[in-house]
């Protein structure tokens, strides 16, 4: 719906007193005088606040998921077999492809055949599994070293 009085409002952040009440006004700091409210900064959620209702900053730990992309990332240059399945086609519904693990993003696998130099884009929207014929490099996040299991 189209409002013609609507006017985008620029909101200042991290100066004044922030959800505090000041200047005698019975309005918190966070209302503004045309009646509009301002909102406080993003902050992110864990973030210790002091009595006075301000955020201590603190440094937000990076942690690196455990996705697959990552994974075959951690295993290039490997020679790997990869199950897909492709949905409603009636030529064939699952197909196996097996190559040299070149590249792996979040949303495709790129494989080369060493006999052929043939490479093949796979779409991640379709891949089932892999297995290799040799172990794995992984390193969970968080985790310092690659930890051998006790198998």
């Amino acid at each position: 719906m189209y409002n013609p009085n609507y006017q985008p409002v620029t909101y200042k952040i991290g100066s004044g007193q922030s959800g505090a009440y000041g200047g005698g006004s019975s309005y918190p700091a966070q209302y503004s005088m045309q009646g509009g409210m301002s909102y406080p900064p993003q902050v992110p959620s864990g973030s210790p606040m002091t009595t006075a209702g301000t955020v201590v900053p603190t440094a937000i730990p990076q942690f690196e998921q455990s996705y697959i992309e990552n994974i075959l990332r951690l295993n290039l240059g490997k020679i790997g077999t990869f199950y897909m399945t492709y949905e409603n086609n009636s030529e064939w519904n699952a197909k196996v492809f097996k190559g040299v693990l070149e590249a792996a993003g979040r949303d495709h696998i790129i494989i080369s055949d060493p006999t052929t130099g043939v490479r093949t884009i796979l779409l991640m929207v379709n891949f089932d599994y892999a297995t290799f014929d040799e172990p794995l490099a992984y390193q969970y996040p968080g985790t310092i070293g690659n930890p051998q299991s006790a198998r």
